[in-house]
């Protein structure tokens, strides 16, 4: 397994990102490696600093950077030769399983659009977010920011894109599917998410439950949350400064611990020819060790091989 990991990308990096990569090195199978893209002559004294002699990490010299400020597609097009659009070009090439940036969302975003693509018969691709759940374990929500504006049928594909997740990559058995809603009546909602829930309630790939409510998001009433990314981003955004709030009154629960974003490391696009995560652009090295293991987790479970197998005619 090859996993490509932007080094130049984060507020941190590249300090964080190879300190991170080394951290996730150590728990990868022998025979995995990690692939740092970035400037080899700022990427290799580090290595060298921090100790490294193992095998599993290898750099690809990159010699631009894709800035947090920079306009994503005037830069993907001007700078070919950034870490961001060598990941992608490593991932289009099948030279990387995986590719994982803490860098420029934007510039993620685009490049996988415009560079591995959507699935064909995919109409959307996604970010997920991982939601956890008093039970213990995680669930997803999608959108939570690619797609402000969702049709219903994007709605619907959404809720199929998030079992195939949960069910493989999660391993929930058979994930339960409910539609972010403003009430649990079949009637409530706008206009797309009414027309949305009969075109889930009729779609026999899924598990749908029906509406849920915003006090349903961290129980088990259910494992795949379907909204647009205006709402999910929203609901990530607060979910993540509870943390931060809870975090300065120095009060710790094992629970709320897992708001810290920290501990999945990233959100992953949905929907694309290959494995993409992006991270934090805050990432710490924990953080960008846990995007590298959820990257790994997502090729072991055949994740986009699964998408192609339902959407591809």
């Amino acid at each position: 397994m090859r996993i490509a990991l932007d080094a130049m990308g984060g507020d941190y990096a590249p300090e964080a990102v190879v300190k991170g990569a080394i951290l996730a090195a150590e728990q990868l199978e022998k025979d995995d490696v990690i692939l740092l893209i970035g400037k080899e002559d700022v990427i290799q004294p580090l290595l060298n600093e921090y100790n490294y002699a193992g095998n599993n990490i290898k750099i690809v010299h990159a010699s631009q950077v894709i800035e947090m400020g920079e306009h994503p597609t005037k830069a993907l097009s001007q700078k070919t030769d950034s870490s961001i659009a060598v990941g992608y070009g490593l991932l289009k090439m099948q030279k990387a399983d995986a590719f994982c940036s803490a860098g420029n969302t934007g510039a993620m975003l685009v490049g996988a659009m415009f560079s591995v693509k959507a699935v064909e018969g995919i109409l959307r691709p996604s970010i997920g977010g991982l939601i956890p759940k008093l039970n213990g374990g995680y669930g997803i929500m999608l959108d939570v920011g690619a797609n402000a504006d969702c049709k219903p049928e994007v709605l619907e594909q959404f809720g199929e894109i998030g079992s195939i997740y949960a069910k493989y990559v999660l391993e929930i058995p058979n994930p339960k599917v409910g539609l972010m809603n403003l009430g649990e009546e079949e009637g409530k909602g706008t206009v797309a998410t009414q027309a949305a829930h009969q075109r889930l309630k009729v779609n026999s790939n899924i598990n749908f439950i029906g509406n849920i409510e915003g006090r349903d998001i961290f129980n088990d009433k259910a494992d795949v949350i379907v909204c647009d990314g205006y709402t999910g981003n929203i609901i990530l955004k607060m979910a993540e400064n509870i943390y931060d709030i809870l975090n300065e009154k120095n009060m710790h629960d094992p629970f709320f611990d897992k708001f810290n974003y920290e501990a999945v490391g990233g959100s992953p696009i949905l929907g694309i020819n290959g494995n993409a995560v992006i991270g934090h652009g805050v990432s710490s090295p924990k953080a960008i060790s846990n995007m590298v293991l959820q990257a790994q987790k997502m090729v072991s479970s055949k994740l986009s091989e699964r998408f192609h197998k339902k959407y591809s005619v």
